[in-house]
């Protein structure tokens, strides 16, 4: 496995295969786009700019996108309109469904017009759920995914941090759409999992502090995944999907 800034790419030698991972959390240009230091409080996408990682994405057999969590800092967002090179910026704030809209929308322009569907296959995964908040499914209100060992058994249940109104502007740009892709929808099967997440025992990239060592929910990650577990339901999804259409 070799990494190549925003570019990380494992070789199956023996099937001349690769897996590439690339980093572009909102898929058009943004300040957040730097792979190792990305931590923005103040994000910003740059309009109309998705040709600045697609160029690396060309010649895919197989290509999944995802743009979600990255958006979900209120209910306004801000777009650049020009470039970032600009000694005067000029911003401006869309509510964040119309600016995850405009994503949406650059990606199947991109899509339609770069990949051949012929030869490649185009997928879309739907937003992960994080469990941060316990009051959402009955359990203490301060409380959130530490120390929870099995699933929600609610049918009905969908967490308050999927926004549905994300969804629902998926299945309106899709619909309206003639590119062909594949929508891989793993949100409400996965926030059934509670108990999935790496909680306090994931990688830690800075000392705890002696107050977060004292209160385990204070440092609990309840927005990535232990492995193996949910994703390998998500691979299977994937792979009905790409050998059985």
């Amino acid at each position: 496995m070799e990494t190549f800034g925003s570019l990380t790419v494992f070789t199956a030698k023996d099937y001349n295969a690769t897996i590439e991972f690339y980093w572009a959390p909102f898929l058009l240009e943004s300040n957040s786009d730097d792979a190792v230091i990305h931590r923005v409080t103040d994000r910003i996408v740059r309009k109309g700019s998705i040709n600045k990682h697609g160029k690396k994405w060309k010649g895919a057999d197989i290509i999944v996108f995802n743009t979600y969590l990255w958006w979900m800092t209120g209910l306004r967002f801000k777009i650049l309109q020009g470039s970032f090179d600009d000694e005067e910026k000029d911003i401006v704030e869309l509510p964040t469904d119309d600016a995850y809209r405009m994503a949406m929308k650059s990606m199947l322009r991109w899509v339609k017009k770069n990949m051949d569907p012929k030869k490649t296959r185009v997928f879309f995964t739907s937003m992960s759920p994080s469990h941060e908040k316990g009051i959402d499914w009955g359990g203490h209100p301060n409380g959130n995914c530490y120390n929870e060992t099995t699933p929600i058994e609610d049918p009905e249940y969908w967490a308050s941090d999927s926004r549905k109104s994300i969804m629902r502007v998926i299945g309106e740009v899709f619909s309206k759409s003639t590119v062909p892709i594949t929508f891989l929808n793993v949100t409400q099967l996965s926030s059934y999992r509670k108990d999935a997440h790496t909680s306090i025992y994931k990688k830690q990239w800075s000392p705890l502090t002696p107050e977060q060592l004292a209160n385990s929910v204070s440092y609990a990650d309840c927005v990535h995944w232990c492995l193996p577990g949910l994703q390998d339901t998500w691979n299977e999804l994937f792979f009905a999907k790409l050998f059985y259409p």
